[in-house]
């Protein structure tokens, strides 16, 4: 026989894997004898016109020669797809590229930190249990550890209340009442025993439906997941069972963590029902601003703490990206979500915080970095920025919070936040990672499902990000390494900086790069919506931004302000 390559038709055979196949080998087209053929099928030929169409989309142009010649390398890649789209890949499976915010330089410390709670005024039990459903976690804990008031007694009044409101606010996806009482009798027995596990000892909280619970469903807030059990718990819930806390409930969120509208409806602002309640932290910032649970946890990717936090008058922490682990959590993008509390003050989410942070083995970019809280320590030992620009045509309630904190003896030091970069074409970013994250949802067309199928909501973002080059992804990450050198170089020393919450390119930045907010209530409308302010801190600065926070908001009463449908 001779050596020759066999020439052989591919009448009727499958090109793509053809051609992946010899091209391998360098055969151009040929094969040696010997070569067995898979099962044929019909697929869609890739012609120069359909990489002249392609090259549009993606703002390029080639000759037709350049076209031609990449053909073959255009079918070899789709059928490294379809190997690709055979393999099941769990949500929770990270890329093996793992996102970092520390600058090389300032890599930071290891360890847990020290936690010190303010002092507490006497703290003495009202007349009924349900006149505590709005106190803080500070003077919830106050109650229980003086035995005023039981765990089990906390989470009945709460459970009834989320029964009650829940339907109300479409807030609530699942109660977990069996867990919950047999948490809160263990937590009783304990506190009896004088065996207090620290100040969430007893205290009742909400879930964001993306965390989660072994034996109960984790929706995701989306129609296509809504009966999906997942095994074991998120290490967020595990560290508040470690902590004592009692989970009441799976509160709701946005269908895969987008707005406030969900598989059952949409979640509403407790101010004004005729609204909705921002998100993606929907139902977590609404029940717990409503007085359903003492305290809730959130995430954020794009402005889900911040955003539903401004719309209740909740007060939020989006900690240090990396600083909370998300294991067991709904991924949407693996170097942008950010898991943290969101309560009735500022020192509730430092305490909430200091039971969760840390790494735990299972999220690859979670680290242990020390959380020292002290509110006692004065604010002098802190270097105070403000986003001058922001306050040129603030309104007041902005101006008043720089007065503040004038008041308190520290002089703020004006900055601006870089702005020599494209931030919204980074965004690219985030949609390439979601529809990564939920490939599945859109090649079998059950995005389909999602209640939301507007231009902005997640199917069209999913269908639109397939065409994001992967080349266009990476140059983004590579102007994102960018922008975190000078927003590193813009804080120049700073421990914190004031702005409102949506000033600039703030919020996108800042999630971009990974830095610490705390956001919280500084006024009200005159429609009589809560309005926000933002706390950022310096990277695993969450101490220092908490600090300031605390202090401001310990001049004010906004955070104290109760829905008056919702009150006792």
């Amino acid at each position: 026989m001779s050596d020759a390559p066999l020439k052989v038709s591919t009448e009727g055979l499958d090109r793509r894997r053809f051609l992946s196949w010899t091209s391998s080998f360098g055969l151009g087209g040929t094969l040696f004898p010997g070569v067995l053929w898979a099962e044929s099928r019909t697929l869609p030929e890739i012609t120069s016109e359909t990489v002249a169409h392609a090259a549009e989309v993606a703002g390029l142009t080639f000759t037709d020669e350049e076209r031609e010649m990449m053909l073959q390398g255009l079918e070899s890649n789709l059928q490294s797809y379809e190997a690709l789209r055979s393999i099941d890949i769990p949500n929770e499976v990270p890329p093996a590229l793992h996102f970092d915010p520390a600058p090389p330089a300032r890599r930071p410390e290891r360890g847990t930190g020290v936690v010190r709670r303010s002092r507490r005024p006497t703290v003495l039990k009202p007349g009924t249990v349900e006149e505590v459903a709005f106190w803080p976690v500070t003077d919830l804990a106050e109650l229980i550890r003086t035995r005023q008031v039981s765990s089990e007694e906390l989470t009945r009044m709460y459970l009834d209340r989320l029964e009650r409101h829940g339907p109300t606010l479409e807030a609530v996806i699942t109660l977990t009442p069996e867990r919950a009482l047999e948490q809160a009798r263990t937590a009783d027995r304990e506190i009896a025993r004088g065996e207090i596990r620290g100040p969430l000892h007893g205290i009742p909280w909400g879930a964001k439906d993306l965390l989660a619970v072994d034996g109960y469903p984790t929706t995701w807030g989306a129609g296509p997941f809504r009966d999906e059990i997942r095994a074991g718990d998120a290490t967020v819930v595990r560290r508040l069972d470690e902590a004592g806390a009692v989970l009441v409930a799976k509160l709701t969120l946005g269908a895969l963590a987008m707005g406030d509208y969900w598989f059952g409806g949409r979640t509403r602002n407790p101010w004004n029902l005729e609204q909705g309640s921002s998100g993606s932290s929907a139902g977590s910032a609404a029940a717990t601003v409503a007085g359903l649970v003492g305290f809730s946890i959130g995430t954020e990717t794009l402005g889900s703490i911040v955003s539903p936090s401004t719309r209740t008058g909740a007060t939020g922490l989006r900690p240090t990206f990396g600083r909370v682990s998300r294991a067991g959590a709904m991924a949407l993008s693996w170097s942008m979500d950010k898991l943290g509390p969101i309560c009735r003050s500022v020192e509730d989410c430092a305490l909430v915080f200091a039971a969760i942070h840390g790494a735990d083995g299972r999220d690859p970019t979670a680290r242990s970095v020390p959380f020292d809280w002290d509110p006692g320590r004065p604010l002098s030992d802190l270097r105070i920025g403000y986003l001058a620009s922001a306050f040129e045509d603030g309104d007041a309630d902005d101006r008043a919070v720089l007065d503040a904190v004038r008041a308190m003896g520290v002089e703020p030091i004006p900055m601006e936040l870089p702005d020599a970069y494209p931030l919204g074409a980074l965004r690219v970013i985030l949609n390439a990672e979601a529809s990564a994250a939920f490939d599945a949802l859109t090649r079998t067309d059950r995005d389909e499902e999602l209640v939301r199928q507007t231009r902005g909501s997640w199917p069209n973002s999913f269908r639109t990000a397939r065409f994001i080059p992967a080349v266009e992804y990476i140059q983004a990450n590579r102007v994102r390494t960018m922008v975190m050198g000078a927003l590193d170089a813009a804080f120049d020393g700073l421990d914190a900086v004031l702005t409102p919450s949506y000033a600039d390119d703030v919020l996108l930045m800042t999630n971009l790069t990974g830095h610490p907010v705390t956001v919280l209530p500084h006024g009200f409308t005159d429609e009589g919506s809560p309005k926000s302010f933002s706390f950022l801190g310096r990277l695993y600065g969450d101490d220092a931004s908490l600090r300031l926070a605390k202090a401001y908001q310990d001049s004010t009463d906004f955070h104290r302000r109760v829905p008056p449908r919702f009150a006792v």
